[in-house]
């Protein structure tokens, strides 16, 4: 399989955040990059750095104002009140409120949801370089059926003009954008990660030509918490396009190799041109911050689930956070998508 990945994802490696009420390190850290690069290289895959494809296919996704605000962002850090590596805010946008403020303490607020999104002075270049292996592994996966993305940062909680959840750029929402222009008609993006795929939920929500179904652990109490939930099905034209599959936690590979084959049997319903897969590797029994509790195994499983859905398929990495099977089960995933595919 074809591995695509941008070397500016380490520029941005964040240091804290506040998790359940406790400021606690931060587990998206730039090893992440590096761990999950050595294992496909290893692993004996064609590794390939990321071409530059330009804003144009991430203004597809996000608006110009998230562009531009997370672009400048650093260069603008005078006018905030301390001096330190990162910037974040205690000030967040809530829904009832109605106008982007002009100050920058108000932006950094608008544009992020929570303190896992600071900026720092190579945020950009991160998120830019981790959108562009995303747009590549589209390309990839049109000229070669399949691709893998690595994107670091990760970005399906983050919706068209809002950060969150270590998250900034939609990666997932901008290769579906990709393939879409280049194949044309519909696309299903099926996301795997523990937690919910908000912002690829929020962005495609009342489209019709997307269909975005989620697989992961029932958010009653757990990330994102305001979303996820069997009843959100899409509205207005992308009414009966939104499909979410909560999961009861800690329950193990069964539950969840069952929920991707509803998934896939949805997609092939459904019958798009392609197929983004929205690869969160946080549900595994090891992650840190999962609830799953799912194997090396049952990650398998589920990449030959699937590959038998027979469709171009880009990879895009999500979650999965450090622990001693991560690379593991990376690699374990992937030998299975070729196995099957």
């Amino acid at each position: 399989m074809r591995i695509l990945h941008a070397p500016d994802s380490v520029l941005h490696d964040p240091s804290n955040y506040v998790r359940r009420g406790e400021t606690v390190p931060h587990p998206e850290k730039a090893a992440r990059y590096h761990l999950l690069l050595d294992a496909a290289r290893n692993a004996g895959h064609a590794v390939e750095r990321a071409g530059d494809h330009g804003i144009e296919p991430i203004a597809a996704v996000h608006t110009q104002g998230h562009i531009e605000f997370f672009r400048t962002a650093w260069s603008r850090r005078d006018e905030w009140p301390t001096k330190s590596d990162e910037i974040f805010t205690g000030h967040f946008a809530r829904p009832q409120m109605h106008r982007r403020p002009e100050g920058f303490l108000g932006l950094v607020g608008y544009h992020t949801a929570d303190t896992s999104t600071p900026i720092r002075a190579g945020t950009w270049a991160a998120i830019y370089g981790s959108a562009q292996a995303a747009i590549s592994a589209a390309d990839a996966a049109l000229a070669d059926g399949r691709a893998y993305a690595l994107c670091r940062p990760p970005g399906h909680h983050a919706y068209a003009e809002s950060a969150g959840g270590f998250c900034y750029l939609n990666n997932a929402a901008i290769a579906a954008r990709r393939l879409q222009s280049k194949r044309g008609g519909k696309i299903a993006i099926v996301d795997i990660d523990v937690h919910h795929g908000n912002g690829t939920q929020g962005i495609f929500y009342e489209d019709p030509t997307v269909l975005t179904i989620s697989i992961h652990a029932d958010t009653s109490n757990y990330f994102p918490f305001y979303s996820g939930y069997a009843d959100e099905t899409g509205t207005g034209a992308g009414s009966g396009f939104n499909l979410n599959l909560p999961l009861q936690h800690g329950l193990g590979d069964g539950p969840f190799v069952a929920a991707i084959e509803q998934a896939m049997a949805r997609v092939a319903a459904y019958e798009p041109n392609a197929l983004v897969v929205a690869l969160g590797l946080d549900a595994s029994e090891h992650d840190p911050i999962g609830a799953l509790r799912v194997t090396t195994q049952g990650f398998a499983d589920a990449a030959r689930t699937i590959a038998r859905g027979k469709l171009p398929t880009v990879l895009v990495q999500e979650g999965g956070y450090l622990s001693d099977v991560l690379a593991t089960n990376l690699t374990q995933f992937l030998a299975a998508f070729d196995a099957a595919a």
